[in-house]
């Protein structure tokens, strides 16, 4: 069975109703990204930072997978998926995939502020100001934030690395490292990039098909293509 490596953006979540971060009337263009996505943010206003992720949290269990999604699981009936993505919902593990590397956190789960591999669900959407992890410290959003390292990059490589089929979903190709994953691909595998937008496909030397519409609707179609590849 053929490795298929889909490597999803904001733009796969965007047509489930989730905020896009970087489009105009996306999440950075309410809130300053110095004040709720970085270590000295949370050091210096903890309550605005949890809230914001409340609110992302609550956003999510709201949200619904959306065609895109549920196509990109059902290809795991022909090949061997594994999903890398950007986004920090679960909307790929509610559509039913079940190999999905999540590169900037998971909005279900909380860390320890002393450990980071110290890890837990949270169950609802609001995490309360007081919670403590196992070790007693305080709990923080399991979420990479800007100017951390990616902690599941290497892994992420690793899977690209390996891929007899590569495609990318929703994603400008702006975000480094997540969007070096493409120069990871064997230089002989096809990619297959679904955006209606332009991304920065120039770090892209391989067999390269633009699909220009969004994920919802071009995913389904894509995933009809590709089963012809098996």
């Amino acid at each position: 069975m053929k490795k298929l490596v889909v490597f999803t953006g904001a733009g796969m979540s965007a047509d489930s109703g989730l905020a896009t971060f970087r489009d105009a009337d996306g999440l950075w263009a309410n809130h300053r990204i110095e004040e709720v996505c970085t270590p000295e943010a949370l050091a210096r206003d903890r309550a605005k930072v949890i809230r914001f992720y409340n609110e992302r949290r609550r956003e999510m269990l709201l949200a619904r997978p959306n065609p895109g999604h549920e196509a990109i699981a059902a290809l795991e009936r022909d090949f061997a998926v594994e999903v890398l993505t950007q986004n920090v919902d679960n909307l790929h593990e509610r559509a039913g995939s079940t190999r999905v590397t999540h590169l900037h956190g998971e909005l279900t789960k909380l860390r320890s502020m002393r450990d980071e591999e110290l890890i837990v669900p949270i169950e609802g959407w609001e995490q309360p100001l007081d919670a403590t992890a196992p070790d007693g410290a305080p709990l923080r959003p399991h979420i990479v934030f800007f100017g951390e390292a990616v902690p599941q990059f290497e892994r992420a490589a690793a899977i690209a690395a390996r891929a007899d089929v590569m495609v990318v979903v929703g994603t400008s190709l702006a975000v480094y490292p997540a969007a070096s994953l493409v120069r990871y691909v064997r230089a002989d595998v096809p990619i297959f990039v679904v955006d209606p937008g332009m991304p920065d496909t120039s770090g892209i030397r391989n067999p390269l098909t633009h699909i220009r519409r969004r994920a919802a609707e071009g995913m389904p179609l894509l995933a009809e293509q590709l089963r012809e590849l098996r």
